[in-house]
């Protein structure tokens, strides 16, 4: 059977079309959003993976969706290094730094309730959603004005966020994108592009760690990946033209954080109510 019991034991043959192109559907969605504004990829996939594909387990859609969104970051990178939108050097202290603790992040994840974890989710992500209003740094800073004692702040800041990355089981473009922003000051649109080779390496780093426990569904994951490649392309695009329009990017980024914790937070909460 194509899709077993943990998703609700689909038919063969009646369920196999509509769940593969709900899959593909939400993939592209994902690669979108990662293309978009550099994070959202974990935070929609397992939401989507649980109440849209229908996978029961919340580690295993943690695990799965990790993966995806790892691969979608990295084709996603490409397209916005093209467009010079990443400052390599901010993008390796993040992704070496923060991997670390997306280790430990997502060793203490696998421990605590799935529908708790969700809960806590949903609450950071509203309290980033806040934080965010205040962001947009000064518009001279380069890539090449950085100084080592910023570079540092960069590699404090990416631990962190990594911790929260791994423990959450998110790809961290979340808390990437706004740890970039505090540690740096760069423009929102280099702080997207900056953010995915972090978010790629935090979602491989955690995706490898739930795997080791059997926590990855890898024909999910492919479809994942699979529909993400041409959201990622459009929402790359997309970025590029918003970055020219004042505070655009910003409040799309806001806007979308906000409400997928709302919903986050009322189906964990309705998850969490004790049954009569």
């Amino acid at each position: 059977m194509l899709f077993p019991a943990r998703y609700g034991g689909a038919d063969p043959v009646d369920g196999w079309l509509p769940h593969v192109l709900l899959t593909l559907g939400s993939g592209s969605l994902i690669g979108f959003t990662l293309g978009l504004i550099g994070g959202g990829g974990s935070i929609l996939a397992t939401p989507l993976l649980i109440y849209g594909v229908g996978m029961r387990d919340v580690h295993m859609a943690i695990g799965t969706g990790a993966l995806a969104v790892s691969a979608n970051a990295y084709l996603n990178l490409v397209g916005h290094a093209i467009r010079g939108h990443v400052w390599w050097r901010c993008a390796w202290i993040f992704a070496l730094a923060g991997a670390v603790g997306a280790y430990f992040g997502s060793s203490l994840g696998k421990l605590i309730n799935g529908q708790s974890l969700l809960f806590m989710f949903g609450l950071l992500m509203m309290c980033v959603s806040f934080a965010m209003r205040r962001s947009g740094g000064p518009s001279d800073v380069t890539a090449q004005s950085l100084s080592i004692r910023t570079h540092g702040k960069t590699g404090m800041v990416a631990l962190c966020t990594g911790l929260g990355s791994g423990f959450f089981g998110i790809g961290g473009g979340f808390l990437i994108v706004p740890g970039l922003l505090l540690s740096t000051s760069m423009p929102l649109i280099n702080a997207v592009g900056t953010s995915l080779l972090a978010v790629g390496t935090f979602g491989l780093t955690t995706a490898a760690n739930y795997a080791v426990s059997g926590y990855v569904d890898w024909q999910t994951a492919g479809y994942f990946i699979a529909g993400g490649v041409g959201g990622g392309v459009i929402g790359t695009m997309s970025a590029t033209r918003l970055a020219s329009h004042k505070n655009a990017l910003s409040s799309i980024f806001r806007w979308v954080v906000f409400c997928v914790s709302l919903y986050v937070l009322w189906r964990s909460a309705m998850s969490l109510q004790p049954s009569n």
